[in-house]
């Protein structure tokens, strides 16, 4: 007998939902299809995985390194499969494989080179594929000399985390020093590296299966929001809307020369930062994404089968997909609890915050995102609308777009905190002044800082909440 192990999801969490358990089903049904006995260990009860007619046999244990070594020497597997369950079982492969057990698909070498992130910023500098700027620092004196060259803002990345925890975007010294004194990111074993944060870009996703080293099928998709939110509270299109046709390109060549370098066999996830038609890398993940239940059914085509077929030695043929072709687009928004937690800070950022998602289809790229807004619980405004932006950037592109003006013309009445009151009147959009909770409405002598700011601005989103207000917090959701 053929026996091979695919593990779970785990417990559903932020980082990791059913979108997981769509991929260690598909990969369970279709290793039973090819003649093999497939093995799930999961430890969730809400998981189709752990249905009872599903595998063939089924152990209700933890995630864990102990529990796996336990199961595999009493079943003797041919392998494991650590790449459809997410961030968890990647987790363990390092480890199953020094105690010799055979991970199946892409090498553990390979694993570790995109989890470390100071090994993957190496890969990329060998490759010559294009990075934001960044240094691998053990003190918090490296920290900030890297911090003085490069400049603010700057994101520091720990290795081996689930869904961007422990990342953070730092602005200035004082919040590098509380944020690397107060959380526990330095690691002996996975060194934390920091980069340069690029404001105001687009961020795109590749998620791809790959067989020794070569592409087999692949999809692009892109966010409506810019990057520096977390993929996974990001609303993505696709077919990908608003890219060059050389973005595109360099994407895909991007991807095609990682996949080799790698030699991935399976499903892997790169992220990629685009502005002014410069691609940089932001990550490799060499396991399924989130992504990949969406993927597959706009495409039609299960990802997952193709990766489980590759992964066990299995020919393959690439599926035809023509993106120019689908007269339709599909639209994936999150879903979030901010109203069920109590004193929760609505606000999205490079640590991941939804807990589900759902996907629509319209005929344009409008139609789609107004179901998917829709469907994820979003109120339609009625009559009035707050405005609050806060760079310039993201008043000019509110009012360049036109979003401001067509607002006005459906009807709706804009009010507007006093910055952007400011900028709204003077470019010829009225609106009325609306202040932010716990600010006097006398004059101050000086400018506020941006730490006051950030806390105004904080109180404002929790007195919305407390009301059961909507938000829209990238101003390219607004038009």
């Amino acid at each position: 007998e053929s026996r091979i192990i695919v593990l779970g999801c785990g417990p559903y969490r932020i980082g990791s939902s059913v979108e997981f358990d769509w991929c260690s089903v598909s990969c369970v049904r279709t290793l039973r299809s090819l003649g093999h006995k497939a093995i799930v260990i999961n430890c969730n009860p809400e998981t189709v995985s752990t249905d009872f007619d599903e595998s063939n046999r089924l152990y209700f244990e933890e995630l864990s390194h102990e529990r796996v070594m336990d199961i595999s020497e009493l079943e003797t597997p041919r392998g494991v499969v650590v790449s459809v369950g997410g961030q968890t079982p990647n987790n363990l492969a390092l480890g199953l494989h020094r105690c010799g057990i055979r991970i199946l698909g892409t090498s553990v070498e390979a694993i570790d080179a995109c989890e470390d992130r100071n090994k993957f910023s190496q890969l990329c500098d060998r490759l010559r594929v294009d990075q934001p700027e960044w240094s691998e620092f053990a003190t918090l004196e490296e920290a900030r000399r890297f911090c003085t060259v490069a400049g603010y803002p700057v994101l520091v990345r720990p290795s081996y985390v689930l869904s961007g925890a422990a990342m953070r975007v730092v602005t200035n010294d004082d919040e590098l020093d509380i944020f690397l004194k107060t959380a526990a990111v330095v690691s002996r074993d996975h060194p934390v590296v920091i980069s340069k944060y690029i404001t105001g870009a687009k961020e795109v996703e590749m998620d791809a299966i790959g067989n020794e080293g070569e592409l087999v099928n692949y999809a692009i998709a892109e966010h409506i929001e810019n990057a520096g939110v977390h993929s996974g509270d990001a609303t993505l299109l696709l077919p990908a809307q608003r890219l060059f046709v050389e973005t595109h390109r360099r994407v895909k060549s991007i991807s095609q020369k990682l996949c080799k370098a790698l030699k991935i066999s399976g499903p892997f996830n790169i992220q990629f930062i685009c502005k002014d038609n410069e691609v940089k890398v932001i990550e490799c993940n060499l396991r399924a994404s989130r992504s990949m239940p969406f993927i597959s059914k706009t495409y039609n085509v299960n990802f997952i089968e193709l990766a489980t077929r590759i992964m066990t030695g299995f020919p393959v043929h690439p599926a035809i997909i023509q993106p120019m072709d689908i007269d339709y687009v599909a639209c994936k928004c999150p879903m979030f609890s901010f109203g069920r937690l109590k004193n929760s800070d609505p606000r999205l950022g490079v640590e991941m915050s939804s807990t589900g998602e759902v996907a629509c289809f319209g005929v344009n790229v409008h139609e789609a995102f107004l179901k998917g807004m829709v469907a994820a619980n979003f109120k339609l405004p009625k009559k009035n609308i707050v405005i609050s932006l806060g760079p310039n950037s993201a008043k000019h592109e509110f009012v360049s777009t036109g979003a401001a003006k067509q607002l006005q013309e459906m009807g709706f009445s804009l009010f507007a905190t006093k910055s952007t009151s400011e900028y709204l009147s003077k470019h010829g959009v009225s609106c009325s002044l609306v202040y932010k909770p716990l600010i006097k409405r006398a004059k101050r002598a000086h400018p506020p800082s941006s730490r006051e700011d950030g806390h105004d601005d904080q109180c404002a989103r929790f007195h919305g909440l407390q009301r059961n207000d909507r938000w829209l917090q990238n101003a390219s959701g607004c038009h």
